[in-house]
């Protein structure tokens, strides 16, 4: 008899200790969930910081390297246009050779 009084007694003690338990597993999962969403925004963030970064830095090389295209065809047009008056120079100085 006394097995009998003390079954629904225990019944109703597991039943609370699996409730408590399964309350205690979700609050658990949940503080997990939102540690793990806190790294991945802070991943994202750096990813972004980053990529911001490399565009900046791309661009500002972008820019260093049109400069110097630039002056490169500039130097390279005042050579040609030095070499073009010096050959036209070479050859007044040989017609006037010929010419005396």
């Amino acid at each position: 008899m006394k097995d009998q009084e003390e079954r629904p007694l225990k019944v109703a003690k597991r039943k609370e200790q699996r409730i408590a338990e399964e309350t205690e597993r979700l609050a658990k999962e949940q503080v997990r969930k939102k540690a793990y969403l806190a790294r991945e925004q802070v991943i994202e963030e750096a990813q972004k910081e980053r990529k911001d970064k490399q565009a900046e830095k791309r661009a500002s090389e972008e820019i260093e390297q049109l400069a110097r295209d630039k002056a490169r065809k500039e130097a390279y047009f005042a050579r040609e246009i030095v070499n073009t008056e010096a050959q036209e120079a070479r050859k007044l100085k040989a017609k006037k050779q010929l010419l005396e």
